[in-house]
């Protein structure tokens, strides 16, 4: 098909209205996905339901194989398969469904640095942790990646990511940072978004954007995902108002609408830690259970 055709397909489909049995793909969440596709997957789910446009999960072992870009999640719409938010965003807008046309452009060139900064950062920083933090990878990374998967495929395939990654990672100049160092990048881009965010309910007041759903996929997925430590999930704990902004969100997109997004709900002693933030003796370097590592 030429490229003037695939737009005239585009269009037309666009302009159809959202249908009810969309289906958005992961991975398998018990034992396969990962610290950054939860988050990309919940940041998807999370402006989706700001738009309130309907979304059925589906997981499956082969999701980053089924999707066009190689990445997830990838949402199937009609005839459609769009994967990734940014271009998700787009294609939604389309269809009539924006949560940024009230911002003047000034205000939408900040929400694009903004999200710069989130998948430069945070997005980056999980990468990190997955695929060169030796202990990360050893105890986690490998043996999630290739769980659906027979041997020998299964290291196969999980040494053929790291080395993808870890080549990512010394292009864009994060091949020799410490995990120290990874970690400070993650506090300045937190102290980035609280300073932001300030006192009020969304980045840009009372109503959110895609901005919102993308830190609140990450944000929130680096609190309940149990690592082999917890100095990522620390970093985020600093910002009181961080931690009311993802349960903000939790409550009224996810809780209150009762859609079947299955999310890690909070108990009230995890509560009261987000108040208090001085609860000791947290097994395996967390406080959220059930967590998306635990088989």
């Amino acid at each position: 098909m030429s490229l003037v055709a695939e737009a005239f397909v585009s269009q037309i489909a666009a302009a159809e209205p959202w249908p009810e049995n969309a289906t958005l793909y992961q991975q398998l969440k018990g034992e396969q996905i990962l610290l950054s596709d939860n988050a990309a997957s919940l940041a998807v789910q999370a402006f989706l339901q700001m738009c309130n446009l309907p979304i059925k999960v589906v997981c499956r072992a082969n999701a980053e194989y089924m999707s066009p870009s190689g990445k997830v999640p990838f949402i199937h719409v009609g005839n459609q398969v769009v994967s990734e938010l940014g271009p998700i965003v787009q294609f939604v807008k389309a269809k009539g469904h924006s949560l940024s046309d009230g911002l003047d452009e000034v205000q939408k060139a900040e929400m694009k640095a903004y999200m710069e900064l989130v998948n430069n950062m945070l997005l980056t920083a999980e990468l990190y942790l997955q695929w060169c933090d030796e202990a990360t990878v050893g105890e986690i990374t490998h043996a999630r990646y290739g769980s659906p998967y027979p041997w020998p495929l299964n290291h196969i395939l999980a040494y053929q990511k790291q080395w993808e990654v870890r080549r990512k990672m010394k292009a864009i100049g994060w091949g020799k940072k410490t995990l120290d160092q990874v970690l400070e990048d993650v506090d300045q881009c937190c102290q980035a978004l609280s300073q932001r965010l300030g006192t009020q309910p969304y980045f840009f007041n009372k109503q959110p954007t895609e901005l919102d759903a993308l830190v609140f996929g990450h944000l929130y997925t680096i609190l309940t995902t149990q690592l082999t430590s917890d100095e990522l999930s620390e970093k985020v704990k600093n910002y009181s108002n961080l931690l009311a902004f993802c349960r903000r969100i939790e409550q009224h997109y996810f809780e209150d609408r009762g859609k079947g997004l299955r999310l890690l709900l909070l108990t009230n002693l995890e509560r009261i830690y987000l108040k208090s933030r001085s609860i000791k003796n947290r097994p395996n370097g967390s406080v959220f259970s059930p967590n998306p590592w635990t088989k």
